[in-house]
């Protein structure tokens, strides 16, 4: 019918969208996997054993996601600085069962591992409960994304290492400026283009930001976590990072 569509948040492989809002997904995983090299490096480590904790096989953001992270750390495994002990992805990014995933990858790192490079904090957090089980929680680099309270409670104490900020505020505000220039009948204002298997898709792709201790605050103070859930139990930890 000739009518205008967005497709918010996620791409529809092979559609007939006209506009895409998101942030760049990419982005996003390059932000993880440079939050584990800084892990890595700054823990002295000249070599590390790492494995992969994807998301959903079914989620086109998971897949730009790894392929993200990916590009930072395919150099490092080529040149055999980093060992990718395993690589496996999540079904329907389900905690549960990404908790029994990497048991079995810590099983077959023979316990030995330096990070884990986990596409959320959902999946992250279940890795978390797995290295406590065994005693390294803290001692292995563990990404993640969403900036939950959990999760930025868990960077703060150290198990996690780094995380990922989406301002949904943002990525709406988006959305609702390109529908009303459309409505107005003008042409939508965009940053670039998506490919979604069919056709390139102009897209508005909003910046993602890097979450370590350093910046929990930023999270807090642009309204997207309140203090007291992120605080919880951990009030003394929050005073030092400044929160």
């Amino acid at each position: 019918q000739g009518v205008p569509t967005i497709d918010y948040d996620r791409l529809t492989l092979g559609g007939s969208e006209s506009y895409y809002v998101s942030f760049d997904n990419v982005g996003v995983g390059k932000l993880q996997g440079q939050g584990i090299v800084n892990c890595l490096n700054a823990a002295g480590k000249k070599t590390a054993r790492i494995v992969y904790l994807n998301g959903s096989p079914t989620d086109n953001n998971a897949t730009l996601f790894k392929k993200g992270y990916d590009s930072v750390l395919r150099p490092l495994i080529n040149s055999k600085k980093y060992t990718l002990v395993d690589d496996q992805s999540v079904p329907d990014w389900d905690n549960v069962k990404g908790g029994t995933i990497f048991e079995q990858q810590l099983s077959k790192a023979g316990g030995k591992l330096d990070a884990v490079v986990s596409a959320n904090e959902g999946l992250g957090l279940a890795a978390v409960a797995v290295l406590k089980k065994n005693k390294l929680n803290g001692k292995v680099c563990v990404s993640g994304q969403d900036a939950s309270a959990d999760g930025l409670r868990a960077i703060l104490t150290g198990d996690l290492s780094n995380t990922v900020y989406k301002g949904i505020k943002a990525e709406a505000n988006a959305a609702v400026d390109l529908a009303v220039s459309l409505l107005k009948g003008q042409k939508g204002k965009t940053n670039g283009v998506t490919n979604n298997g069919k056709t390139n898709v102009p897209s508005v792709l909003l910046t993602p930001v890097g979450i370590t201790k350093a910046n929990v605050k930023v999270v807090i103070a642009d309204g997207f976590q309140k203090r007291a859930d992120v605080c919880k139990g951990i009030e003394k930890l929050c005073k030092a990072n400044g929160i």
